[in-house]
This record gives structure tokens, C-alpha cells and sequence, in this order.
């Protein structure tokens, strides 16, 4: 399908659950000429507002809004292939929301379960989804890359040290790692998060998140210690 990203592993949470519904939104959405970076923007905003919810204690009702952030963050790129205009604006605003948006939910939780715990899971969850993207980089020997335009040079501060210290940290990557890394990404990390404060123990999350990246971290080294 031409607005089917491809990648060397296996989204099952985003293949399966997301990506339906997000094709349906895209169909609907070409017709109109919606540009995608609208569509970033407005996961942005509902991203945003489960993150109020969350400090308001609003647990069910942040959950919601973080899936339908989710089926918004499939929607995006899918609509941006599916219509010809995959740009570098789109990625960097995207990968720019999508970490502005994990700081403010970390910084409601804080309220909730302290602020040391929201803090250790957020920058927890910056790892995960560093490795997520960098082991499939580092698999496709792809460069890691931005511009000089403003958002780019924004994108560079954010990620461009994380990129260079995957570099240094990931060596040959097997498609077993680069294949579990998928399931680590963002989709799956907001509906586990969702799961939790659903159910009304957000703290656990910081466990899931834990794990996770545990896992990644030993599975890097794995690789590293192949010859």
C-alpha cells in the first residue's frame, strides 16, 4: 500500500489496532486536502489535553485522548504518503510534538505519583523511543540527518546527541532486536500507559517503561558482544 511505512520490523499494536482506523480517517481526510501537518498538530492538542486530564485525576478520560492521539500520530504519516507530501517540516514537527507531548503527560503524572517517578519514566520512555528509531536506522544504515531550517535545528538539539550517542552504543543490530524494538514504539507505550490509567495505577507504568527498556538495553549488548 503506498501509505504504508516500511520498516524492517513489526508494529503488531500499530498494525493491528491502529492502522485500520487511521486508513479509514485518511481516506476521509485526502478528498478535503487536509495537510498532514494539521493533522500532526491536532494530535498535539488532544495530546495536550490528556495531559490535563491527567492532572486533574481524570484518569479514564486522559486514556481515551492518548489513543485517539494515537490514531491521529498513524493518520499523519499515512496521509502524507498516501497524498504525495512527505516533507521534512512534517517529520520534524512531528518527532517535536510527540516529545512535548510526553514531557507534559510525565509532568501530570508527577502530580499524582511524585515528581521523581515522572521524571525517572519520562526520561525512560526517551530512551525507549530512541532505540526504537535508532536500531532501525543503525539496521538500514541510514544517516541520521536535519537541516538548517528552524525546526530542523530544533530537531538536531533534541535528537541529533541521541543519535550520536546510538552511534557509539549500537553495533549490528540483529533483526530479532530491531523486530522487539518495534513493539517498544510510541503506539504501544500509550496504550499500555492508557491501560494504567485506566485502571487507576499510573505508577505502574513507570514499570512497564522499565522493563522495556531493560529489555532493549540487554539486547543491545547482546548484539555487541557478537563478532
Amino acid at each position: 500500500m503506498p501509505d504504508r511505512k516500511q520498516r524492517a520490523g513489526f508494529d503488531a499494536v500499530c498494525e493491528l489496532l491502529f492502522r485500520p482506523p487511521a486508513h479509514l480517517l485518511v481516506r476521509a481526510l485526502a478528498p478535503l486536502r487536509v495537510p498532514p501537518p494539521a493533522v500532526v498538530v491536532a494530535g498535539a492538542a488532544t495530546g495536550i489535553a490528556a495531559a490535563v486530564e491527567v492532572g486533574r485525576h481524570a484518569f479514564l478520560a486522559a486514556a481515551l485522548l492518548l489513543q485517539l492521539k494515537t490514531l491521529l500520530d498513524n493518520a499523519d504519516g499515512q496521509l502524507a504518503r498516501a497524498t504525495g507530501r512527505v516533507t521534512d517540516f512534517g517529520r520534524y514537527l512531528d518527532s517535536e510534538c510527540d516529545l512535548l507531548v510526553d514531557a507534559a503527560v510525565f509532568a501530570g503524572l508527577g502530580v499524582w505519583i511524585g515528581p521523581w517517578p515522572a521524571l525517572a519514566g519520562f526520561v525512560l520512555l526517551t530512551a525507549a523511543l530512541s532505540l526504537n528509531f535508532n536500531l532501525e536506522r543503525i539496521h538500514r544504515d541510514a544517516p541520521a540527518a536535519w537541516d538548517g531550517s528552524p525546526l530542523g535545528r530544533a530537531y538536531g538539539a533534541l535528537y541529533g546527541w541521541q543519535d550520536r550517542l546510538a552511534e557509539r552504543v549500537v553495533r549490528n543490530p540483529s533483526r530479532a532486536t530491531v523486530f522487539v524494538a518495534s513493539n517498544f514504539g510510541l503506539s504501544p507505550q500509550l496504550l499500555a500507559l492508557g491501560i494504567c490509567l485506566a485502571l487507576g495505577h499510573p505508577l505502574a507504568y513507570v514499570g512497564v517503561v522499565t522493563v522495556c527498556a531493560a529489555v532493549l538495553a540487554a539486547l543491545v549488548t547482546i548484539d555487541r558482544r557478537k563478532p
